[in-house]
């Protein structure tokens, strides 16, 4: 099936990836228009069409330079000589059928927003990570699925934790199947060709099979239709759908989607529209409600208490040891520089772990130090965080005692934050005078109250979420009266224009133009008059007075009366020429 660009595919996904790098079972295939790539013990073939040729022993090939690009694999695993690419069989004639059934599905069936996606909740990272979307690849993504025959609209949010695909679906249950589909087949290719001319042997490098059964993918995605699809989007970009409720990187991620969309064909009124009100719902949800304050984990909730017992003055300037650079011990370090730490000391077994972390947080000064030296650089510190896997005590009362005073700008009192299971700071450290200890214990209690104010203030959002629902769904529903005012006003101008030039023709060639022009600026006036009652009665912005079945009736009756009903349905005309448009190879 041709994907993008004229590239036409016939890989065999589960064979390939082990003969990926065998250059003897790597084969060309050279037809008129096209150059294929043959796997001969996989029973594969890949078509590619020919940009520039150059000339080598009679044969001509191509150069094709390492990009990346996104296909849809056909299942079917055949090689045939001199292939060449045939078009998809036309599926006119089913609209056909559609058309004078008696169940006419196209002329009943109005477009909905569809969101098909995976998150935590649902799909294990295993299957996540093969479907990801990378950013830079969401406007093609956005253009393949609008290449769909029954998908007008789309937008892709991919996250760590979700992939969700909107869409505007011309049928609900064949959008999802396309998209389905789609999502189950995608393969990207980081580097297309290195070819040997010695002996024109070309190898495929890179190639990474993203490629999940439909009906693993079916157990795994969940399905939302209009209003609980645009609720769901609310939710999400509020933080409410987050691993960590209220959480505020997901809002910025959803701003990302409109930011990347701009311009892009397909990310279009309603679906443009949806995500531009999400950003808008998130943002009156964080201010009405502060869903985002307090932390909610327990080493954001450490660094949060370190900050309230150490002097605020001496917060930039603080002396600051982390021991151990596992999980824990990273996510501490993280949420550290969130808050402004720039220099921080780390204590570990090995370096190993360390260096990663340097990588990621390259405006952090994070010195390492040996094990060895934990009570020197103990000595030292301010705040110790301790978050290793150590069963035995890192620090006991003799130990700590024997540690110099802490200095008098954090009030010479040394703080011990210990997060570990079991403990790395002993239970007795605590009582000595110049030493405060917290445990996780501790921050449990911190941890639940704020998830516990969370709870509650997701109650509050989600009042503000039905409020905006419903002024989305008011907006987007007063969309369906756009193509009958387009017909109304087409309807009228046809008869205007015919008697227009019945009146002039009556009136002679010697017609002056100013009276001409004074004669067609009163038909348009009397058009415009005519139309302006009936206009705004289809017109609804979600703030008048009018309730939306009233703008609705209005519309039908204006069909009737008009017979504006007898023309194509909008729906069919839009599948129509998706479907002419396949058939000419038209990406």
């Amino acid at each position: 099936m041709a994907a993008a660009n004229g590239f036409v595919t016939s890989l065999s996904a589960n064979n390939y990836c082990s003969n990926t790098n065998s250059a003897n079972n790597l084969k060309m295939d050279f037809c008129c228009n096209a150059l294929g790539i043959r796997n001969s013990s996989s029973c594969s073939v890949a078509y590619f069409p020919v940009r520039g040729r150059n000339s080598c022993n009679n044969l001509r090939y191509k150069y094709l330079m390492p990009e990346t690009r996104s296909f849809r694999l056909n299942p079917r695993c055949e090689v045939v000589p001199n292939a060449e690419i045939r078009s998809k069989p036309s599926s006119l004639s089913a609209l056909e059928l559609l058309k004078t059934s008696a169940a006419d599905r196209y002329t009943k069936e109005s477009s909905s927003i569809v969101v098909v996606g995976l998150n935590y909740r649902t799909a294990p990272i295993e299957i996540r990570e093969k479907l990801s979307i990378p950013e830079a690849q969401w406007p093609q993504a956005i253009g393949e699925l609008c290449a769909l025959n029954h998908i007008e609209e789309a937008a892709v949010l991919s996250t760590c934790n979700r992939l969700e695909i909107y869409v505007v679906a011309l049928s609900q249950h064949r959008g999802i199947k396309e998209v389905t589909e789609w999502m189950s087949k995608r393969v990207e290719l980081l580097q297309l060709l290195q070819f040997l001319q010695d002996d024109v042997v070309f190898y495929l490098k890179g190639m990474i099979i993203s490629s999940v059964p439909v009906s693993e993918l079916r157990q795994h995605r969940f399905l939302l239709y209009n209003k609980d699809a645009t609720k769901h989007l609310f939710e999400v970009s509020s933080g409410l759908d987050s691993l960590i409720l209220g959480e505020g990187q997901i809002l910025a991620q959803v701003k990302q989607v409109v930011k990347t969309g701009q311009g892009v064909t397909g990310f279009d009124r309603k679906i443009s529209g949806l995500f531009k009100h999400a950003i808008t719902v998130g943002k009156r949800v964080r201010t009405e409600t502060n869903i985002s304050t307090g932390s909610v984990s327990v080493s954001s909730a450490a660094v949060e208490l370190a900050m309230l017992k150490l002097p605020e003055s001496s917060h930039a300037n603080a002396k600051i040891l982390v021991i151990g650079a596992g999980k824990m011990g990273k996510l501490v370090i993280k949420h550290l520089a969130a808050n402004g730490y720039k220099r921080i000391v780390v204590v570990n077994r090995t370096e190993d772990k360390v260096a990663p972390i340097l990588e990621e947080l390259k405006d952090v000064e994070l010195v390492y130090k040996p094990l060895s030296e934990m009570l020197t650089c103990a000595a030292e510190a301010d705040a110790i965080f301790t978050c290793t896997a150590s069963e035995t005590l890192l620090f006991s009362k003799d130990q700590v005692q024997m540690l110099p005073p802490a200095k008098s700008q954090v009030g010479g009192q040394r703080l011990f934050i210990d997060i570990s299971v079991p403990r790395n700071v002993g239970s007795c450290v605590s009582d000595l005078d110049n030493v405060q200890v917290y445990n996780v214990d501790d921050l449990k209690e911190v941890v639940a109250a704020n998830k516990e104010d969370r709870l509650q203030k997701a109650m509050e959002a989600q009042t503000i979420i039905s409020e905006e629902v419903k002024q989305f769904e008011a907006w987007k529903d007063s969309l369906e009266t756009v193509p009958t005012i387009k017909k109304l006003r087409a309807y009228a101008e046809r008869i205007r224009a015919s008697e227009l030039e019945k009146c002039l023709s009556k009136m002679g060639d010697d017609l002056p133009k100013n009276k001409k022009k004074a004669i067609y600026d009163m038909s348009l006036g009397i058009v415009n008059k005519l139309l302006h009652g009936p206009m705004q009665h289809l017109r609804c912005d979600g703030n008048d007075n009018r309730c939306l079945n009233e703008i609705l009736e209005n519309m039908h009756a204006l069909n009737r009366i008009f017979s504006l009903d007898s023309e194509i349905s909008v729906l069919e005309q839009k599948v129509r020429a998706k479907v002419e448009q396949s058939q000419k190879g038209v990406p």
